[in-house]
């Protein structure tokens, strides 16, 4: 359909539906299997990255108010970050929950001109579960975009769309990460088109996300496996799902796609009854 890009997905376990943003037309859209898409919401305030916390509320990055929120139960928003010390934040892209509730996410500044009261640098974030810190994870980054846990939590993987390439860091106690351990996972330009964008892992530690020339999916050590090549232009954002959590699905420009996996993908959170 005339998407444009299409972003964010995100599997409803117990609707059995997948969400995904359509940013451009500033709308939300629901695609349940076998039934095609349909319009969910308009008017979401150009949200990209879409995820659910531990009590299985919607989280949103909105582009347009430049903040996270926390769609309640009721429907009533919560707003999760918009500044970090007294300055705006940039263009949230993208966010996930850890297993204690820790909020984190993706701050890109790309094609935007700070003014004063605006911060000057892209930054990776954490918000504690009762909204009442925000902690700057790195500032060491060109273009923060998707990120991810391990499935043990030790590791968190965040995307640089600007230089091309995957970095992981170790997570400290607190649940910053050890700035000494900031590292290359993977590099995943080449010539085709596509860059590190969105980005999941499965329950084996597979790291899957889109790069040149389709979706790559690398090994905990950052060793390539291979390479989903499904055709359309760049990839921008993968989610798992399916009842069994086997289907992976992905956005790109103006495409939502799916393909089959042998190994489930880490569950996102279902509402508590």
């Amino acid at each position: 359909g005339d998407m444009g890009p299409a972003e964010g997905p995100l599997w409803w376990k117990e609707g059995g539906y997948l969400l995904f943003s359509d940013i451009h037309n500033d709308r939300r859209m629901k695609y349940m299997p076998g039934q095609g898409v349909t319009l969910l919401k308009q008017g979401v305030n150009r949200a990209n990255g879409l995820t659910r916390d531990l009590q299985g509320r919607l989280l949103a990055c909105e582009h347009a108010t430049r903040r996270v929120t926390r769609q309640e139960l009721d429907g009533s928003i919560t707003v999760i970050a918009n500044s970090f010390q007294g300055k705006r934040l940039n263009r949230p892209n993208d966010v996930i929950v850890k297993s204690d509730g820790c909020i984190y996410f993706t701050d890109p500044n790309h094609n935007f001109v700070p003014e004063q009261w605006d911060l000057a640098f892209p930054g990776v974030y954490r918000v504690t579960p009762d909204l009442g810190s925000l902690s700057l994870v790195s500032d060491n980054f060109v273009g923060p975009n998707g990120l991810a846990f391990s499935p043990d939590e030790k590791v968190l993987y965040i995307n640089d769309v600007r230089r091309g390439h995957i970095r992981a860091f170790d997570m400290l106690d607190n649940g910053l990460t050890a700035k000494q351990s900031d590292r290359v996972f993977a590099d995943l330009r080449g010539p085709e088109p596509g860059v590190p964008d969105g980005m999941k892992v499965d329950t084996e530690g597979n790291v899957y996300c889109g790069g040149a020339g389709g979706i790559w999916i690398m090994d905990r050590t950052g060793k390539k496996l291979g390479r989903i090549v499904h055709g359309y232009s760049a990839t921008t954002n993968i989610a798992f799902g399916g009842d069994d959590w086997k289907t992976l699905y992905f956005t790109s420009r103006n495409h939502l796609g799916a393909v089959k996996v042998k190994i489930p993908g880490i569950p996102v959170p279902v509402a508590k009854k």
